[in-house]
Order: structure tokens, then sequence, then C-alpha cells
């Protein structure tokens, strides 16, 4: 999000405080990541407090998930001098869409346009699933770790965009692990990429992080890892 400055948590206008809809839209792809968040985003409404004697009803503002197909999320926006915003998102079997737009004059325009996006990108590209979350793509050696190697997954979903009409052709994957990787590796720290090749072309690259903590080895470890590999 290199367009994006912050100076506060909750958006309200601020000296210096500013970002575009580019970089608004990396950062509703990253919370993307977490699938449980379109379960709240994605309801038209609710009621908060059920049991109590006074249950409140709440309507999500963001209308589109309730007209548009596929759409279940994400947050709608207003302050006088950024006008009505929205980054939504919708889904249609394995191909998700981002759309944000700032600046509208009203709500209605605001959907209008997000609407036209999502027509848009629905009707002119399609997704070629690669690897579902918790696919495995390879094992990961460690250098005087606890253990000797883990086995790497995949973290979410992966996928190759393609345009509608086009030959898909062969699409692959390589996964290049960091060399000397030495313990203690923390859960999420970067170890390799996978590499998404079509026709034998790099097209993509996604960090691959570990997925688990790996504890330095102590002596007596090590000592009986060398013997064990001197009688083999």
């Amino acid at each position: 999000m290199i367009n994006t400055h912050f100076v506060n948590c909750n958006g309200l206008p601020a000296e210096n405080h500013y970002s575009t809809a580019y970089d608004i839209a990396i950062m509703s792809r990253e919370l993307l990541k977490h699938p449980e968040v379109t379960k709240y985003t994605g309801a038209y409404q609710d009621y908060l407090r059920k049991d109590s004697v006074k249950p409140f009803w709440l309507v999500n503002t963001n209308k589109l998930v309730r007209f548009y197909q596929g759409a279940d999320g994400l947050k709608t926006g207003f302050t006088v001098e950024a006008r009505f915003c929205l980054s939504a998102t919708a889904k249609r079997d394995s191909f998700r869409v981002v759309a944000v737009v700032m600046g509208e004059p009203d709500t209605k325009t605001r959907n209008s346009e997000v609407s036209r996006l999502f027509d848009f990108a629905f009707s002119q590209y399609t997704s070629y699933p690669l690897l579902k979350s918790g696919d495995p793509i390879g094992t990961l050696a460690i250098d005087k770790g606890k253990q000797n190697t883990i086995s790497l997954q995949a973290k979410h979903p992966y996928s190759v965009l393609l345009k509608k009409g086009e030959a898909k052709g062969e699409i692959s994957f390589k996964l290049n692990v960091d060399k000397k990787l030495k313990a203690p590796i923390v859960a999420g720290q970067k170890v390799g990429t996978l590499e998404i090749y079509r026709n034998n072309e790099k097209i993509n690259e996604m960090n691959v992080e570990s997925p688990v903590n790996v504890r330095k080895a102590g002596w007596w470890t090590l000592f009986k890892r060398t013997l064990a590999d001197l009688t083999t």
C-alpha cells in the first residue's frame, strides 16, 4: 500500500490521512485470507442481544449482499469529505472479485458502479483453481532443527486468472525453498516461494510461510543425529 498514509484507526478525516482505491483493494484482499470474515460481512440483517429484553435489529449498510448474486462483503464508508465509499467483494464458483469505489454522490450510484465492475469481471474473466487450502505443496529441510523436515501446505486456495475464451494451456507450479534454513523458525516466517507457470512461462509468484514453529535442537539430539548418519 505505497499510496496510503493512515494517522488514525477509524478512518475519520485528519491531516495527511489518505489512501487510494487500489490500496484499499490490496487491504481487502488480505482481509479475505480469513474466510470467516464473510460470515459477518455477508449477512444482510441480524439481531444483537437476541435474548435480552430489548434486542437490537441490525441491517447491513452494504445492500449488494442482498441484491447482487454472490456478494458477501465487505465495508461501506461515508464522511462529508470522502463521500460514499465501498470496498465490495463477490464470489461465483471459485472466482472472487474485489471492487472499490470512492467519492460517490450517493448510495445508489455507489452500488451501481460496483455492480458494473462486478458484471465486467464476471463476464470477461474466470478463475482456474490450482490448489485448495491444506493441499500439500512440498517439504522443507531444517538445519539443526528439533525436527529435520516440515510438510508445507497451501495456506489458502491458489488459482490462476484467465480471460474467458482463451486457451488454458498447461498450468503448473514449482516450489522454491530458501536454502540453508536454520532453526529456530517461527510459524508464519517466509521460507520460500511458489512459482506459477503457464505454458512454461512464469505468470505469478507467491510467498510460502512455515506452518509451525521449529525449535533449535539440543546438542544431544544433534549428536545422535550425526551418529545415525555415520552408521547408515
